[in-house]
Order: C-alpha cells, then sequence, then structure tokens
C-alpha cells in the first residue's frame, strides 16, 4: 500500500538532496528512512533557507517517490546518516504553505505547525494531492 510522507527540511538541503537523487530524515536515524518503501510518495516542507538560519521559506519546495531501493548508511566521516533513493520531479514549482492551508488535513487541526517539528510525517493521499497538483502549476 502506498504511503504519503511530509519531511521537513531546510531549503538547502533540499536542494542537496535531490541533486543526489537521495532522502534522510530526522538528521540520518534510520528508523525514519525504513518506515518509507518503494512507490511511496515524498514531499518536502521547508521553513528556512538554512537548517538554522536563513530567511523563512514556508513552502513545499520538492517532490517525490522513493525508488525501489533499500536504505543505506552512508559514510561522510563524523556523520553517517541513513539515506534512501528518490526519483524527483522537475517539472515543479515551489508552494507557500498558506496558499494551500484552507484545503489540507494537516494544517485543519489547531496548532498544526507543532506537527512540523517531528521532521518525517505521514500524509494523507488526500493532502499529497492537493500539494502535488498545486506543484505541478494547478
Amino acid at each position: 500500500m502506498t504511503a504519503y510522507w511530509l519531511n521537513v527540511v531546510s531549503r538547502e538541503h533540499v536542494h542537496r538532496g535531490a541533486s543526489l537523487g537521495i532522502t534522510q530524515a530526522n538528521h540520518g536515524k534510520r528508523s525514519a528512512v525504513t518506515r518509507m518503501g518503494p512507490g511511496d510518495g515524498l514531499v518536502y516542507y521547508s521553513p528556512r533557507e538554512g537548517i538554522r538560519s536563513g530567511a523563512p521559506v514556508k513552502a513545499f519546495t520538492a517532490i517525490g517517490t522513493i525508488d525501489d531501493a533499500e536504505p543505506w548508511q552512508a559514510d561522510e566521516g563524523d556523520f553517517q546518516p541513513w539515506r534512501r533513493s528518490v526519483s524527483y520531479r522537475a517539472d515543479v514549482v515551489e508552494v507557500p504553505i498558506d496558499d494551500l492551508r484552507d484545503e489540507l488535513d494537516l494544517t485543519s487541526k489547531p496548532n498544526w505547525g507543532i506537527v512540523l517539528r517531528r521532521g518525517l510525517i505521514e500524509l494523507s493521499a488526500h493532502d499529497f494531492e492537493i500539494i502535488s497538483k498545486a506543484m505541478k502549476g494547478g
């Protein structure tokens, strides 16, 4: 069964991950990427330009599909994050979350922003479809 995921990541890291065709979540934790499966939808929400700095973005910044490959652990010296391969869509535009707030299950609950602090959260199929359509330009 297909699942849909929202990964909360700075825009800088989204662009790096998309250029490498990978995703990682929750600071590279294995449990995050093993929850995702081949064919699952993945959308990114970027609160800021940088991880702890930079201008606010508050937009959906990339979208793709988890590839049919096992998670692996990368070796970046002191940092060894778990990753998965992703096929990113190139034909999309960033969409501010405020443009979709009235349509999403995610933002229909009080204090919805607190949920985003979890990093990787499961999205409803409805929300994924709304975001996907908006990112394709309507």
